[in-house]
């Protein structure tokens, strides 16, 4: 099931996709009330019924619904209450590694070209820390920064090298604490597209200070519109075909497949001994190829970078240049 929200002259509501429509979901019982209302989180509380029961929510009747207000804003599909973002593919982190020598340190670059060419292996450097190898690994970006599907995005000031990242994004339904993975792909209601936006010049230094990045991460993250549920994602989740398309172009064709460790298994880590809450997102990491210093395809001032990952949506933002 795919879900959006929207605004009401009465709060937010939660909308699900039925044939070509929007509608607005009745998820009332007797004289319980709808879920309507600014002070939570409407399709957060749909996910909470979890899959099965989505399946059974009604529409509400016209004489019911609030009307939409037509000049809606672009809205995120859930307010993220945290976002922890994994880093789950090796290749990722031997071509990103790559692409950066080669753009900030030619000369290096040919080197390490050489070298690659004489080992057979990516350059030692470009691999993955011990760490990397024996649990999964992520960092605390800022949950408040999400911008959704459809909105401009102000390039920073500070930076001459915007990037975005392809990444597939998992939204907690139930809390979780010292989970087993299994239990923590039950605790997953839905998921979304995400674009986890860096200033990739200022990025290296930051996390070489040994805190990891802040101003080349923490400015803004973007999220499609739209939330798809679990259960249909869950069977191919490790075959997904995702794309890149900057102003209608493509430039990047990449997959769900290949990461070191399963989603599951990288949050269930997350909660070791840590209370996890509905509405958390967890993002994979980008997809090998999903960001231009991979694929050789950066941003300018006035491109619309659009990613999309089959099954679950896709983000499209339009980049322009901060006064």
């Amino acid at each position: 099931m795919k879900l959006r929200r929207r605004l009401t002259s009465e709060g937010y509501v939660a909308q699900m996709l039925s044939g070509q429509a929007w509608v607005t979901i009745d998820t009332s019982d007797d004289d319980d009330a709808p879920i309507i209302g600014q002070f939570h989180d409407p399709v957060l509380e749909v996910l909470k019924l979890g899959a099965s029961a989505c399946q059974t929510l009604t529409p509400l009747e016209n004489s019911q619904a609030e009307e939409i207000i037509s000049d809606n804003p672009p809205l995120l599909p859930v307010q993220p209450t945290s976002f922890r973002d994994f880093m789950l593919y090796e290749k990722h982190v031997i071509d990103s590694s790559r692409g950066f020598v080669k753009r900030f340190m030619p000369k290096a670059y040919s080197f390490t070209q050489i070298v690659e060419k004489l080992s057979g292996k990516p350059f030692k450097r470009f691999r993955p820390p011990a760490l990397w190898y024996r649990q999964p690994i992520y960092y605390l970006s800022n949950h408040l920064n999400f911008a959704p599907s459809g909105s401009v995005l102000k390039w920073p000031s500070y930076t001459r090298a915007l990037d975005y990242e392809l990444e597939l994004g998992a939204i907690l339904a139930k809390p979780l604490i010292n989970a087993t993975p299994e239990e923590a792909a039950d605790a997953i209601g839905g998921f979304v597209v995400l674009n986890d936006v860096s200033a990739r010049d200022i990025q290296k230094d930051e996390m070489d200070s040994g805190f990891g990045p802040q101003k080349a991460k923490h400015f803004v993250s973007t999220m499609s519109e739209t939330i798809v549920t679990s259960d249909e994602v869950f069977p191919c989740i490790d075959h997904l075909s995702a794309r890149v398309s900057i102003n209608g172009n493509l430039v990047a064709q990449c997959s769900t497949s290949g990461m070191h460790f399963t989603l599951f298994e990288a949050i269930a880590f997350a909660s070791r001994d840590e209370q996890l809450h509905p509405g958390e997102l967890f993002g994979t990491g980008t997809l090998p190829g999903g960001t231009g210093i991979e694929n050789g395809h950066w941003l300018t001032p006035g491109d619309t970078i659009t990613l999309s990952i089959d099954r679950v949506g896709e983000v499209s933002n339009t980049i322009e240049r901060a006064a």
